[in-house]
């Protein structure tokens, strides 16, 4: 008997781990299926998938993600945005929630909210401008950025400090480049005040210049502002941008893409009668 009592032990804890394998094997072939629905934008079978996941795993291991997910299904349906925007604080509230997801969770808050403001919840403001002082960098620029588009003039000079903070304190280019456009819809006067403050640094301008075969002389220098240049192609339609491509062979958004990227890069386009130089310049 007193051999057998051990044997038996050894069987059930096997047998409950067994079990709880199959379960969590379960559950995570079930979420994969909601992630798959939302991957092909099916959002009210993948939202009906992660409620049932919930309700009968309010706690398990992959709650947190699929908490995450039934948001943003929320946020995918119209007219589910107050309910999307509770979903995502909800996710926030977890104290093992991913890093990666917050921030995700936070940029979808400030979207929905922003969405929300303008279709007249005023109360959602506050959605935004809470997170101006959000302890993350990205969190802090991304509400600041979505804050300048906001028509009402008083409201997105709320957005003025953290952009010029951003501007002065951040080495990544293209997202200064993001700040300074920001800056100017809302502000320009506080954009030159920014641009001041940095004497040393000068402006950065993107230039292009044309010589003709043979020429020793550029026939065509001009030097345009780098955050204008960037926002122009932004501004080009995808399709346009693609005929360009296959055309010409320009791919423009990868050109300042490398002229950012090198210090001191001269991009060259070899045409038949004339050669094209790109580059940047700090003018002092």
């Amino acid at each position: 008997m007193r051999k057998i009592l051990p044997i038996v032990g050894i069987v059930f804890i096997i047998a409950s781990g067994l079990q709880a394998q199959a379960q969590a094997g379960a559950e995570e072939k079930l979420l994969q299926e909601a992630k798959v629905l939302i991957f092909d934008e099916k959002w009210d079978p993948a939202l009906a998938i992660l409620d049932e996941f919930l309700r009968k795993n309010p706690s398990g291991p992959l709650a947190g993600q699929a908490l995450y997910y039934r948001a943003k299904c929320l946020a995918n349906l119209a007219g589910r945005e107050r309910d999307a925007v509770a979903a995502f604080k909800g996710y926030l509230q977890l104290q093992d929630k991913n890093k990666s997801l917050a921030e995700e969770s936070e940029s979808n808050i400030i979207d929905l909210a922003l969405t929300l403001f303008n279709k007249g919840d005023k109360a959602y403001l506050r959605e935004i401008e809470d997170r101006l002082e959000s302890p993350n960098k990205a969190v802090r620029f991304y509400a600041a950025y979505q804050l300048s588009y906001v028509k009402d003039k008083q409201t997105a000079l709320k957005a003025v400090p953290v952009l010029q903070k951003f501007i002065s304190e951040e080495s990544d280019d293209r997202l200064q480049d993001r700040a300074r456009i920001a800056l100017l819809r809302v502000a320009p006067e506080a954009l030159r005040e920014s641009e001041d403050a940095q004497p040393e640094r000068g402006a950065k301008m993107l230039v292009v210049e044309i010589r003709k075969a043979g020429q020793k002389t550029a026939e065509l220098s001009i030097k345009i502002p780098w955050s204008l240049a960037d926002l122009a192609i932004n501004a080009i339609p995808e399709d346009q941008k693609e005929m360009i491509r296959k055309q010409k062979g320009y791919d423009l958004r990868r050109i300042l893409d490398d002229l950012s990227k090198i210090k001191g890069n001269i991009i060259e386009i070899n045409e038949e009668d004339s050669t094209i130089k790109i580059w940047i310049e700090w003018i002092k």
